[in-house]
């Protein structure tokens, strides 16, 4: 059965800049790979219907694999939702995600659902890639970084 995985953060930014990280090609590029991978984005339209492609390549043995989607729906700095289809005829069907944003406090509560991961990828593992992915968005958007520098 293929599993569905739940992650749930609170990031120390505005939801304008939450969003956009998971729409803009070099930010994607920068946080999205797991430790010990890196990403290459070969293209991106955000726009409901537009698509995108994606790799990710293990920096230790040089291997990669492709990904790549659909955006159906997009609210702007509330809601991201895309499927995931990997190039891997061994990691078949169509993951769907789910990124929900909301204004808190102190920045932006974010939940984010992928429901559909195949069978061959093992749950755990996509948490801790998950949870490495976050840390590094985290470090992406919650500095406060004034222009000139």
């Amino acid at each position: 059965m293929p599993s569905t995985i739940r992650l749930h953060r609170v990031l120390r930014a505005a939801p304008e800049r939450v969003y956009r990280a998971f729409l803009d090609p070099d930010a994607k590029a920068k946080w999205l790979p797991p430790h010990g991978f890196t990403g290459k984005v070969h293209h991106l339209d955000a726009r409901v219907g537009g698509t995108y492609k994606m790799s990710f390549s293990n920096f230790n043995t040089g291997t990669s694999h492709a990904f790549s989607g659909t955006y159906l729906e997009l609210v702007a700095h509330e809601l991201i939702r895309y499927t995931d289809v990997f190039d891997d005829p061994n990691l078949p069907g169509t993951i769907q995600v789910t990124v929900a944003l909301k204004a808190v406090s102190c920045g932006t509560e974010l939940d984010i659902t992928q429901e559909g991961v195949p069978d061959a990828i093992p749950a755990e593992a996509c948490y801790l890639g998950w949870q490495e992915s976050l840390l590094q968005l985290a470090q992406l958007v919650e500095p406060e970084i004034p222009d000139g520098e």
